[in-house]
């Protein structure tokens, strides 16, 4: 394989040298920001040697060439155009200059909740296992062992407001450990539980104002829009405040105002904000049933395109820790999407004579078995456009089933096979046939529509 041609074929389908801003690559892709993306050919692109697909997301265009033959390219590529190279964070920002108001938030979501994620996973996983011990008898519920996996399975959603303060500060331009404090206010020991209300709460007259003292645990968007506030108040204050008196000032004037107006308003009207949002999803899903499943399963991986599934990750937070819901009947519905596009790709691999092809969908269709779909989307499905609409069929299929069926999961980020460990064990059956009708009817319906493969 000849590294050097690839890439000078690769610069002009990619518009000229002078037409790429920016440069980076992550494990598998090669990501550029251009001046003007409509003077890409990814038609050609997709023709090159090594090349696994390209496609455009989150103001990037993406040229997958897989692990270790990306490196090679990349440097192949900025010796010959000159291009700045840049970090994965240097290019995000300069990509999100070009991202409409919905891809933004999306994003911003996305950075706030991933590096969350393998906490969430952790506790839905022990909370998988601890349900299990309590169905099958293991272990006595009053034995040390039962106390002590419940407290290891519950502790990430009790700390939730401060994991996620934290984050949000980092993505807001705010400090992190201010972020932090503002998440350790909201679920503070002197505010009653917000899962033990039922048993009452106090209230306080602040000037007139009556405080109920009811925690933040679990909640998400309470702390969102406190940091928000918080980071935005703190940079405000950092211009204002002289260089002397900033280590002192800033961080006393930041929490205490906006601790003020969290407890005061955005508390309350954030957590209004949020059971409204967890409500009528829940509402909406059991009115509609499995006609709810029909239409998320079939629509989900059109949302991924966009990028803008990504702020789902908020929302399905928000209905694992609602004390009223709390499982994630969403997460089921996204696995069904994702699985069937492998599904709709592996048809694909029948139809095709090209051993190109063949090569890339093998591979891709069983990364979608394990929750990634991007290669089989962008790689594969899109370029014919029928095996996409197949995979839309079997996610709608998929979706309605787990939904008619009930399934649920008790985290986030976990689709595909892998999502079985977070599926709730009554449900676990019904995950697994959803998966089957899902990749069975996209892999039928991209098998027989009629469509030119190389």
């Amino acid at each position: 394989m000849n590294i050097s041609a690839i890439a000078k074929d690769l610069v002009p389908l990619l518009g000229g040298k002078e037409n790429i801003v920016s440069a980076a690559h992550c494990a598998t892709r090669l990501r550029l920001v251009l001046a003007d993306d409509s003077k890409v050919n990814k038609a050609a692109i997709d023709k090159l040697e090594g090349v696994k697909g390209c496609f455009s997301n989150a103001g990037q265009i993406q040229v997958i060439f897989g692990t270790g033959l990306v490196n090679k390219v990349y440097a192949e590529l900025v010796a010959i155009t000159g291009t700045g190279t840049a970090s994965k964070t240097e290019l995000t920002d300069i990509a999100s200059a070009k991202l409409n108001v919905a891809q933004r938030l999306a994003r911003t979501l996305s950075n706030i909740f991933v590096p969350i994620i393998p906490a969430i996973v952790a506790s839905g996983l022990l909370m998988g296992l601890l349900g299990m011990v309590r169905t099958y008898g293991w272990v006595n519920a009053d034995s040390a062992l039962f106390v002590m996996l419940d407290m290891f399975s519950s502790a990430a959603f009790i700390i939730l407001p401060i994991l996620i303060g934290f984050t949000a500060a980092r993505e807001f331009g705010g400090n992190p450990y201010l972020g932090a404090t503002m998440g350790g206010i909201l679920t503070h020991p002197a505010l009653t539980n917000a899962w033990g209300v039922a048993g009452g709460f106090k209230t306080m007259d602040f000037f007139g104002i009556d405080v109920a003292m009811i925690g933040y645990q679990g909640t998400v968007f309470p702390v969102l829009l406190a940091v928000w506030f918080m980071s935005h108040l703190e940079k405000q204050l950092r211009r204002r405040i002289p260089d002397a008196l900033d280590l002192i000032l800033t961080p006393f004037l930041t929490v205490i105002i906006t601790g003020f107006v969290a407890l005061l308003f955005i508390g309350p009207a954030g957590r209004v904000l949020g059971d409204g949002i967890s409500f009528g999803l829940s509402a909406l899903y059991e009115q509609a049933g499995w006609l709810a499943g029909l239409v998320f399963g079939g629509t989900y991986s059109l949302i991924v395109i966009t990028g803008i599934h990504h702020s789902f990750h908020a929302i399905e937070a928000g209905l694992l820790t609602n004390p009223a819901i709390g499982v994630n009947f969403l997460l089921p519905i996204w696995a069904m999407a994702n699985v069937a596009q492998g599904g709709a790709c592996l048809a694909v691999y029948f139809k095709t004579r090209d051993p190109k092809i063949k090569a890339i969908t093998v591979p891709a269709a069983m990364s979608c078995l394990l929750g990634i779909t991007e290669a089989a989307i962008f790689g594969v499905n899109l370029r014919y456009i029928k095996p996409f609409l197949a995979g839309l069929l079997g996610g709608a299929c998929g979706g309605a089933y787990v939904v008619a069926a009930k399934v649920g999961m008790t985290a986030v980020g976990l689709t595909g096979i892998p999502g079985m460990a977070i599926v709730q064990p009554m449900s676990l059956i019904h995950y697994v046939i959803g998966l089957v009708i899902a990749f069975g009817a996209a892999f039928a319906a991209s098998w027989l529509l009629k469509y030119k493969v190389e």
